[in-house]
């Protein structure tokens, strides 16, 4: 018994329906800066879940990534910890002009994994009372950056600096005081409230942004993502409501 030529063109529509759409579903390659990393794995997952498209993420300090992306790695959307990366890629051709948007107001914290050691002033910073201070290099993380600008405005920078232990990132630089290599260090604050609204163990300071220079996160869409479906529906997914409120609960501040 045959098939009816109106159900046999039903079937091919469908079938030709469900082969447009894979098609459609592309793959984007983003690099995302460390402290960022908790907020775009959430983000991405619920992207990939409503668009069909799939997410590489890799996590980062800015400078890396800047040095990478103009070394030909393949990223094609970049999630700075910074404003001025993406504008400086922008100009050098390595990004689209005019698609970087600021998606986060990063925060900088004082913290200890153990409790009682940083005061709610940070006092301690001028006490001196410890052996090690956590920051991340300040010449590829803008949070490192923040953390030495904070210990210059307190007068305490060159009592201080023989105790630096440098973080290449700013993950690395959480992860010297998670573990006790450092008895304090400059993060995140994101690192420190995890997202679910509930601080982390420990003591912090949330060091009054008048120390250091306002940490603007800038998101672009670099030269070889251009073309890509998924990497510019990604950017705009951003900027939704839903990407608005996951990023609020890790503690960040968003663009007015």
């Amino acid at each position: 018994m045959g098939i009816k030529p109106k159900l046999a063109k039903l079937w091919i529509a469908a079938a030709l329906l469900l082969v447009t759409g894979m098609a459609q579903a592309d793959a984007v390659s983003v690099a995302v800066a460390a402290n960022f990393s908790g907020p775009m794995k959430r983000i991405s997952a619920e992207f990939e879940k409503t668009s069909g498209h799939k997410v590489a993420l890799s996590f980062g300090s800015t400078g890396k990534f800047y040095a990478q992306v103009k070394a030909g790695a393949p990223f094609e959307v970049l999630l700075a910890a910074d404003d001025e990366t993406p504008g400086k890629m922008e100009q050098e051709g390595l990004a689209v002009k005019g698609s970087h948007f600021t998606y986060a107001i990063g925060k900088l914290v004082l913290w200890s994994a153990k409790e009682a050691v940083v005061d709610g002033n940070g006092d301690i910073l001028k006490r001196g009372s410890f052996e090690h201070l956590a920051v991340a290099n300040s010449k590829l993380a803008p949070y490192g950056a923040a953390g030495v600008q904070t210990l210059q405005a307190l007068s305490v920078y060159d009592a201080i600096a023989p105790k630096l232990v440098q973080g290449e990132n700013i993950a690395q630089t959480y992860q010297f005081v998670a573990t006790g290599n450092a008895l304090l260090g400059f993060i995140a604050l994101s690192q420190v409230i995890g997202g679910d609204g509930k601080a982390k163990s420990g003591s912090a300071w949330i060091v009054p942004e008048k120390y250091y220079t306002p940490i603007r996160q800038d998101a672009v869409l670099l030269a070889r993502g251009k073309d890509n479906t998924a990497a510019i529906e990604l950017l705009t997914f951003l900027k939704t409501p839903y990407a608005a409120k996951i990023i609020q609960s890790y503690g960040y501040g968003l663009p007015q």
